[in-house]
């Protein structure tokens, strides 16, 4: 296998829980050295998130996996010292606590670049390092809420619901890790370093593009639709024999393609749904007559029919399915297995990376709490095997 695209670059990792551990993980799939620095006895929050197994959270090893880990207490001027000598030999550091936290410990940005001119500085918080909330506390709840996810998503008359799996988080950790990208190749041209502010409200406000326009430029304010879209119809979810089906019959080829599959070709010239904004404005009769035609069948009959001639359309898939599908599980590889010291093999959650020359499929599994304390110090902090010992006995590592 040829080296991942980042190897020989240096991480070093503040983060913890997930959007931060995140962009250090799709670091570390794609070949960066990184370094995970954790709290002394305690280590990241998300060592106590289930699902355990063995006594081990499988939330902190799928966010983790391929890290380098040890524990470093800075808030005590011996460990700042091994710090920043670490930093001089790092390209990137991660870190997303409250800002103003690494400040307090005169560790932050404008600290930093004065022993590495070069260092890319990567911060993700709730709301950024500037503007009047920038001190709150902020979790993937408060950026789904606050940039307006939640108030989108959900059925027409019914209670604002947060997405199923953190997208605030997510989103976040995905913006850090294009900035650093971003910055790191800014750095590979001028050696100059930067910082890269990414909050989480500001993740969610920037992926809710279409919703924001219909609002800037037209005046009404979005709200919740269930599956369906604001654009175009149908394009939505159908009830079947045995569960849902989307439907994204997103122009007027599609629903042509759509109405002739269905039988029904007189659809195609009724004055309600000739246009897509026609179809949008008559979205629930529309959605009543096409589930006339998917009720007499399955999920994957309706699904497999719609393809075979052009239509996109999918089950709504449980996850039971989807570790069996043979296009994401198989072809696409999505939940490869890692071999978890005391475990043995764990499977996990594959990024979405796919290279043509490089890899970028996790192989090495998350460290446990100070698991190379004594590699990474003698490394990067040049430090002697008696010099560790003495910071293992004041419990500064």
């Amino acid at each position: 296998m040829a080296n991942g695209l980042l190897e020989g670059t240096v991480v070093l990792d503040l983060t913890r829980v997930l959007a931060g551990p995140y962009c250090g993980m799709l670091l570390a799939d794609m070949g960066a050295t990184v370094i995970k620095i954790e709290m002394v006895g305690k280590g990241d929050d998300s060592r106590a998130y289930g699902p355990f197994v063995s006594g081990q959270s499988c939330y902190y090893m799928g966010l983790n996996r391929g890290k380098k880990g040890c524990t470093l207490n800075l808030k005590t001027d011996e460990g700042r010292e091994v710090f920043l000598t670490m930093v001089q030999k790092a390209d990137i550091l991660i870190e997303n606590y409250r800002p103003g936290t690494m400040e307090k410990l005169h560790l932050g940005y404008e600290d930093l670049k004065k022993v590495n001119p070069g260092l890319i500085y990567g911060a993700v918080s709730g709301y950024g390092h500037t503007g009047p909330y920038s001190k709150r506390a902020g979790y993937d709840i408060i950026g789904q809420a606050a940039g307006g996810l939640m108030s989108t998503t959900g059925w027409e008359g019914g209670a604002p619901t947060r997405t199923g799996t953190p997208m605030g988080d997510v989103l976040g950790g995905l913006n850090l890790t294009i900035g650093i990208l971003a910055a790191l190749n800014n750095k590979n041209k001028t050696g100059e370093g930067e910082k890269v502010d990414v909050a989480l409200v500001d993740s969610v406000v920037s992926a809710m593009q279409n919703i924001n326009m219909i609002y800037l430029n037209g005046g009404r304010i979005p709200t919740r639709i269930g599956n369906r879209y604001e654009s175009t119809y149908p394009y939505d979810s159908f009830r079947t024999s045995d569960g849902d089906v989307i439907i994204g019959a997103g122009n007027d080829k599609l629903y042509a393609t759509l109405c002739d599959e269905m039988g029904m070709p007189e659809l195609k010239e009724d004055p309600r749904f000739l246009t897509v904004s026609d179809r949008v404005k008559n979205h629930a009769a529309l959605k009543e007559l096409i589930e006339t035609w998917t009720m007499r069948s399955t999920i994957d009959e309706v699904a497999d029919r719609l393809n075979k001639v052009g239509v996109p359309s999918t089950p709504i898939n449980t996850i039971d399915r989807i570790v069996k599908d043979p296009q994401i599980a198989g072809a696409r590889k999505m939940f490869p297995s890692i071999r978890q010291p005391g475990i043995g093999d764990v499977p996990t959650t594959n990024n979405a990376l796919k290279f043509t020359n490089h890899p970028a499929d996790p192989e090495a599994p998350a460290p446990s709490l100070g698991q190379d304390n004594d590699t990474i110090f003698r490394t990067y902090a040049n430090l002697s095997s008696e010099q560790i010992e003495h910071l293992r006995e004041k419990k500064i590592i």
